[in-house]
């Protein structure tokens, strides 16, 4: 059976983040979701510090990324992914509510890999999350030396 790769999720909001889930378990990934509530608890995660000072180095296949966050904006995540040598090449995508094309735009000036809005129809989010999530944990290639795999 083919290992899946971790998806981090970056989500202050319960009720999309359990919409999020939802959608990822319809293609068996929500098992390989880690789900941070803010901005800094993503910057630990990836760096493995603190509470995540003992996880293993995998990275995740993808990181879903909302802009709205509480103690680090995704922005700032985003600026401190792409930065970091060791982390630049993860793939992240915003999931936002925000249309506002000033964000758009700086997240790709910031190097994202694509911007999503959240659709407001339930099963256009749950299909928009599912495709989201099929194609970077199962689809895409990492780059060579991509720290991935193993985990589900």
């Amino acid at each position: 059976m083919l290992a899946l790769r971790r998806i981090l999720l970056v989500e202050d909001n319960p009720n999309d983040a359990e919409l999020t889930l939802e959608a990822l378990a319809e293609h068996n990934l929500a098992n390989g979701v880690e789900w941070v509530k803010d901005g800094a608890e993503a910057l630990d995660y990836l760096f493995r510090r603190n509470k995540y000072a003992g996880r293993d180095a995998i990275d995740p296949a993808v990181i879903l990324l909302d802009l709205k966050l509480p103690k680090v904006d995704g922005l700032e995540v985003l600026r401190v992914i792409k930065s970091d040598t060791a982390l630049k090449t993860l793939p992240v995508v915003i999931l936002t509510s925000s249309r506002e094309e000033r964000d758009m735009i700086a997240s790709y000036r910031l190097g994202v890999n694509a911007y999503v809005v959240k659709p407001v129809i339930f099963c256009d989010f749950i299909n928009a999350v599912k495709e989201l999530g099929a194609f970077w944990a199962i689809v895409n290639e990492p780059p060579p030396g991509r720290k991935g795999g193993g985990e589900t």
